[in-house]
């Protein structure tokens, strides 16, 4: 039987957008990357909706209490449904890695922190 030897997700190579994020990988120009990034949340909302499939496939039950049935899914169905699962689940991990990496290489993501902490140092103030 094989054995399943990537236990982890490798993490997305460095990315650029204009000058911003690590370069010797992709390239994206600013006002390209926002068509990226939304053709990668298609990916991932496609692959959400595969691992509900997965998850189905991977709790199949056998139709009986017979050595047929049982060994089928002990043998065969169980663990293929299984695999299938960890399969998407990972690409699942990569694509949210890979929109996060575009997201902070354009700098929507330090726009957002610094949004998020203006806010919370005005709501400090509101307080007093």
């Amino acid at each position: 039987m094989p054995v399943d030897t990537l236990t982890s997700v490798p993490p997305p190579a460095p990315i650029q957008v204009g000058k911003n994020g690590s370069p010797g990988g992709y390239k994206f120009d600013p006002d390209q990357v926002q068509d990226v990034i939304n053709k990668w949340q298609t990916l991932l909302d496609d692959v959400n909706e595969d691992i509900r499939e997965a998850k189905t496939i991977a709790q199949v039950q056998a139709p009986g209490k017979e050595f047929a049935s049982g060994d089928f899914i002990q043998k065969g169905a169980g663990p293929s449904g299984d695999t299938l699962l960890q399969q998407h689940e990972r690409m699942q991990e990569y694509i949210t890695n890979y929109i996060n990496a575009l997201e902070k290489a354009s700098g929507k993501i330090a726009q957002s922190d610094d949004e998020a902490r203006q806010k919370a140092a005005q709501q400090g103030r509101e307080l007093t």
